[in-house]
């Protein structure tokens, strides 16, 4: 089969090439890939840095590929033989307790597809059966771009206890979790304020704040009423900073996005006396993800697709990836 794999670290240590389809091993099914899409840690595995230093060189990249089932390992329901599915990157461990209540994203063992194991950029990705969810009449390359996406965006609002009443503040809603998170506390009734730093499109009854850095961004919020929940999915700490300290009392903050930054600094007494609550979120649950599929299968919630490009142009799609159009950046297999 054909495969992005990296070999070394750097754009120039990854290229498509001829690789060993794989087998699927006991309680695994074999997807034959349509699509997959481009994420960010994508980018740090390639460049060996952060959650990326993980990888064990060579690695075939893809965290969220969508296809078909093909072949079955043992042990697997014979039913999902050419069920047309996406896999879920995070593979939980299935044995721990979090697992055992049904909280898979809470799992401390947990692998990711394309980091820990072979991914879904190639013709052929064993994947283990409990993670893979049938995509109904979704196309694959929609399935691709919201399977990571929208079910973390529902875990960080569950954590946050979110409600119709709520007043919340999307930061880093330029991008596309953002673009998620607005359209799904839209369809949930709260009232929403999207912060980016660069112009965003309008949306029906969102109102809009830009603002390029911290600073810019806490002047503009002094503006605003208290919010209740701050919603954050940039990364970066200056601007979880400015979030929290919009809330109002009893606010909460979750941010749902892997920290470009080391550090995160907080006034301890704004916290303390206004008893308000900060929290990191990663990973989704499986319920989670049957959850967004059906959004997605009901067209309550669509991703936004950026670009497309073949597997033999993949080196260029990350090259260009920070460049590209808004939206999920999807890469057509088959």
């Amino acid at each position: 089969m054909r495969a992005a794999l990296l070999r070394t670290n750097g754009l120039d240590g990854l290229g498509v090439e001829a690789a060993p389809r794989p087998e699927p091993g006991t309680g695994e099914v074999l997807v034959a890939v349509e699509a997959v899409s481009l994420n960010q840690l994508d980018l740090n595995v390639i460049a060996g840095l952060g959650p990326g230093r993980a990888a064990r060189l060579p690695r075939v990249l893809g965290l969220d590929p969508a296809g078909t089932v093909v072949q079955l390992g043992a042990h697997v329901d014979e039913g999902l033989l050419g069920r047309r599915v996406v896999a879920k990157p995070n593979i939980p461990c299935g044995g721990c307790a979090n697992c055992a209540r049904g909280r898979e994203a809470d799992c401390p063992a947990q692998t990711v597809l394309g980091v820990h194991r072979d991914g879904g950029a190639d013709e052929f990705v064993a994947v283990p059966a409990r993670n893979v969810f049938d995509r109904h009449d979704v196309d694959a390359a929609t399935a691709s771009a919201i399977v990571h996406s929208l079910p973390i965006v529902i875990n960080a609002v569950d954590a946050a206890s979110v409600t119709a009443a709520d007043r919340v503040l999307v930061t880093g809603a330029g991008g596309t979790l953002g673009h998620v998170a607005v359209a799904y506390l839209r369809h949930l009734g709260a009232t929403v304020v999207a912060a980016s730093r660069a112009e965003l499109e309008a949306s029906d009854g969102v109102e809009r704040v830009v603002a390029h850095d911290a600073a810019e961004l806490a002047q503009a919020l002094s503006a605003f009423e208290p919010f209740d929940v701050a919603l954050d999915v940039s990364g970066h700490g200056g601007i979880i900073a400015a979030g929290v300290a919009a809330l109002g009392w009893g606010g909460r903050a979750v941010f749902c996005s892997a920290s470009v930054d080391a550090r995160l600094e907080l006034d301890a007494r704004d916290l303390y006396l206004n008893r308000k609550q900060v929290r990191g979120v990663a990973s989704a649950d499986f319920e989670h993800v049957r959850r967004a599929l059906r959004l997605v299968q009901h067209g309550d919630i669509a991703p936004i697709i950026g670009s497309r490009h073949p597997l033999d142009g993949i080196v260029e799609a990350y090259r260009g990836f920070g460049a590209s159009p808004r939206g999920k950046v999807v890469i057509d297999v088959a």
